[in-house]
């Protein structure tokens, strides 16, 4: 049996955020890991997002266990945002309420931190489940080796991370995540994810950890995590990227380059899928008020790589050809300086 290990000086408050829409059936699980771990000194902090299945039932079982947060449906990033604001920790873990974290996850991260101590995150894999037939169906990303690493001056360059992590791999420094915080809200979008992800790779170095600390659950509202390329959900990802871009651009002036890249990747998508959501038409049109010439002819020839179908087949190749340069070089120690070339 394992012993917890016991609240001091040297071991800082880990906050644990878990943001809610509507996963009432999974959302015990969820909050019961994040109660469960080996380390002690962790508070969690669970944000509803005006959900309306039976969601608050759940919650209110937990009573004084659990920081409990509800409000009107605002979306993710609202969700992220108000889950900080309550939150105290040095050291911030994120949770979707459709997963699940292993008891030691809380544990090993801290050490990851303590060890690295000019590190501002860590990613660590997951294990994806279908719940359907409870399924373990890969570690994702699979076969990096765990290494420190640093992205920030390949994003300058506009080169993208070999790797993107799910949400209930992150975590943070709090001192970077006042950084990034609070972040821009779209209702009904899940952008909070990658406007972390993006903007805390660009900002700080930090450690990739190849231990599955969290199952992922694969189930109808998010199956689409198995295929990148699965076409009724390409208009959401166009969504995601455009906005996140915009945000990006307008808070962080030096990420231009890598903003304008992602930003033509999502008008890429857009094109390929029947144009540009409604909803986000003034986005486009200001972002576009912002570029100069130059700047708009790379972002339409982005855009043109991603939309054109002729171009499936060699974007799949360098993407499986950077992931495997990016998993030579991650073990042989030239840890930092791979980037993919979508």
């Amino acid at each position: 049996m394992e012993t917890k290990l016991s609240s001091s000086i040297i071991s800082p408050l880990v906050s644990i955020l878990i943001n809610n829409y509507n996963y009432g059936q999974f959302l015990e699980e969820a909050i019961d890991s994040a109660l469960n771990q080996t380390y002690d000194n962790v508070e969690v902090i669970v944000v509803d997002d005006g959900s309306t299945d039976n969601s608050s039932n759940v919650i209110s079982r937990y009573g004084d266990r659990i920081i409990s947060i509800f409000q009107e449906n605002g979306g993710q990033a609202s969700a992220f945002n108000a889950g900080f604001l309550a939150s105290r920790g040095e050291i911030v873990c994120i949770l979707d309420s459709d997963d699940a974290f292993d008891q030691t996850k809380v544990e090993k991260i801290v050490e990851i931190f303590q060890q690295n101590p000019d590190i501002g995150w860590c990613y660590h894999t997951l294990k994806l489940l279908d719940v359907s037939n409870n399924n373990v169906l890969r570690s994702d990303p699979d076969g990096i080796s765990s290494h420190k690493i640093d992205f920030r001056q390949q994003i300058q360059k506009a080169k993208l991370p070999y790797f993107v992590p799910a949400t209930s791999g992150l975590c943070f420094q709090r001192s970077l995540l006042q950084k990034l915080l609070p972040m821009p809200v779209a209702q009904n979008i899940s952008l909070g994810d990658h406007y972390i992800k993006f903007t805390a790779l660009a900002l700080s170095s930090g450690f990739f950890l190849n231990e599955d600390l969290a199952i992922q659950k694969i189930h109808d509202n998010n199956a689409f995590t198995l295929d990148y390329f699965q076409g009724n959900k390409k208009q959401v990802e166009a969504t995601i990227l455009t906005l996140t871009a915009y945000w990006m651009r307008n808070k962080f002036p030096n990420m231009i380059n890598f903003a304008n890249k992602i930003f033509g990747i999502g008008l890429g998508i857009y094109w390929q899928t029947g144009g540009i959501e409604p909803r986000c038409t003034s986005s486009v049109k200001e972002y576009f008020s912002n570029t100069s010439a130059i700047e708009k002819i790379e972002i339409y020839s982005r855009a043109y790589y991603h939309a054109n179908p002729l171009f499936v087949s060699i974007r799949r190749f360098r993407l499986l050809r950077d992931l495997r340069r990016a998993k030579t070089i991650a073990d042989a120690g030239e840890r930092s300086t791979v980037t993919t070339s979508v």
